[in-house]
């Protein structure tokens, strides 16, 4: 019996570009090979919500996950829309597309089918050894799915991000010596930065992205070993078909332990669970979004150490990475980000700002050159190692996110375009590799440092802090901004990243300064949003259909 023939309803509407999709020229050299694009691959097709999130209530409100799937999940009628389409452009809704809370659609096909379906072009590129899936100029959708779909992630596969750590390169690295060169355990960074003593985080989950590399079980159990601690139980989730692939030491690796071997040994207790996935912006923020919504285990806080330039990222992808940091935010999920190595110009040309540190739905986590013994901080300045070729904490000010309500008095630069403003980072931490954590990568101890390792530092401390307070801290911008805030922090006032210095108060260095942990916690513990209000947080009415 011949196929039932789909009566045309897509094809023959007006197409239109959706805003955000454009992607730039590739530029191939005289030694990279292009071709048509071959094999049929998946992509995630994000909707609008039912109602937008009230912003201006994170921090201060949050709500349940009953509350957000009723009020701000994809409407049925929206993702029957995009199911329709993909049957009559020849795609396949995947068994495994998430639930309504996640907004998300995987449709899988050809290249010729996807090029129908979303007006595109694709090439195969193969360039430095490694071939990619390339996309050039906008996505374009029928009239019917404008105001509908908000983005289309995974028709272009080259990589998004990088990782943010920085192995120290010279020798004669003395644990805990109190020298210029020197070396702590986690463990002795918390003892300098006072986090409570004994303290454990038993009953949390911190949450892990990873866009590459691995990490094996018989590392952790001998690292933890000599901190005198017991492993942390670690799982992994697998996202678009990432896995634990331990790609050696000089390899992404690095990122990953040094991820999980900071968290667990200051977060002790904690569950760890490691969402590994492709190194895409499809990976990216499927990765965060099923962190997100994981309801089997629960994250109170997640760890991010990768990420690139703003200037790197179209901006649909911007803006449904941020849109997925939002829902966490008011669900009462706190989520820490590195800041960047790379200095002021983030490796680029001019100042940048790193993203995802610069959604102001984050916590943007800064770097500083550690010093001390014990309990006693010596010297604590920016860490700027570029002379030595070993790198400078990341910071300035977005070109992309407007100044959030809760740093307008903070003293934070004016952006250099009119829709930017939001100034990073918010916090800081032991960053510099000559005074990096002690961490073991495949068999190997090495010194390791950059904004990677403060990210899970802090992820750590809000992991203590939600199991003493016996609440999640959730989105704890406008807690820490407030002027009570300001003794929770050692403020930094010296040194630069090259375009910012460091000064009194907030700064595009090391934001409001590194933690002490016993006040930050007492802070947290004082002002956790309410679930009480959560009905004045949710806009009863759905967002006007256009």
């Amino acid at each position: 019996m011949a196929p039932k023939k789909i009566a045309p309803r897509f094809s023959t509407q007006a197409r239109h570009e959706l805003p955000g999709s454009e992607k730039a020229p590739f530029a191939p050299s005289s030694t990279d090979k292009v071709a048509p694009a071959s094999g049929k691959f998946t992509v995630s097709v994000v909707v609008r919500r039912k109602t937008p999130l009230n912003v201006k209530t994170l921090g201060k409100v949050r709500i349940t996950r009953a509350e957000y799937t009723r009020h701000h999940a994809a409407d049925k009628a929206d993702l029957k829309l995009v199911h329709a389409f993909a049957k009559e452009y020849g795609l396949t809704v995947e068994k495994n597309t998430p639930k309504p809370e996640r907004r998300t659609v995987l449709l899988s096909g050809t290249p010729a089918a996807m090029q129908k379906a979303f007006g595109v072009t694709l090439k195969r590129v193969t360039t430095d050894g490694a071939t990619y899936r390339v996309r050039e100029g906008a996505i374009h959708i029928p009239a019917e799915l404008t105001n509908i779909v908000v983005a289309v992630l995974g028709l272009d596969n080259r990589p998004q991000a990088k990782p943010h750590f920085r192995i120290h390169k010279r020798s004669g690295i003395r644990p805990n010596a109190a020298a210029t060169n020197t070396s702590y355990t986690p463990v002795q960074v918390g003892q300098l930065y006072q986090f409570p003593a004994g303290a454990t985080a038993t009953g949390q989950t911190i949450g892990i992205i990873e866009l590459g590399g691995g990490y094996k079980k018989a590392d952790l159990t001998a690292y933890f070993k000599t901190l005198g601690q017991k492993a942390p139980t670690v799982t992994t989730v697998s996202v678009d078909k990432g896995k634990n692939k331990p790609d050696g030491a000089n390899g992404a690796d690095g990122e990953v332990m040094l991820d999980i071997e900071v968290a667990g040994a200051i977060a002790v207790g904690a569950k760890i669970v490691v969402y590994f996935a492709p190194n895409t912006d499809q990976g990216f923020i499927d990765a965060i979004a099923t962190a997100v919504h994981d309801t089997t285990n629960k994250p109170s806080v997640i760890s991010i150490s990768w990420g690139g330039p703003e200037s790197s990222w179209t901006a649909q992808s911007l803006s449904a990475l941020d849109a997925a940091c939002q829902s966490a935010a008011a669900l009462g999920i706190t989520i820490t980000v590195a800041a960047g190595d790379n200095g002021a110009t983030d490796g680029g040309t001019g100042n940048n700002v790193d993203f995802p540190a610069s959604s102001p739905h984050v916590l943007a986590c800064g770097g500083t050159k550690l010093v001390g013994s014990g309990s006693t901080i010596t010297s604590e300045v920016v860490w700027n190692e570029t002379a030595a070729n070993e790198g400078a904490t990341g910071g300035g000010v977005s070109t992309v996110f407007p100044l959030p309500t809760w740093q307008a008095n903070s003293g934070v630069p004016a952006s250099t375009t009119s829709t930017g403003g939001r100034g990073v980072p918010d916090v800081a931490g032991d960053a510099d590799p000559a005074t990096g954590y002690t961490i073991r990568v495949d068999g190997q101890t090495m010194v390791i440092g950059g904004t990677s390792a403060v990210a899970p530092l802090w992820a750590g401390l809000i992991a203590l802090s939600n199991a003493q307070n016996k609440t999640t801290a959730g989105f704890i911008q406008p807690t820490i901004y407030a002027a009570k805030g300001k003794t929770a922090f050692n403020d930094i006032t010296s040194g630069n990243n090259g375009a910012f210095s460091a000064g009194p108060g907030w700064d595009a260095c090391t934001g409001l300064g590194s933690p002490i942990g016993t006040k930050i916690i007492a802070l947290l513990g004082g002002t956790t949003a309410s679930k009480k209000t959560v009905k004045k947080a949710v806009a009863p009415k759905k967002a006007a259909r256009k």
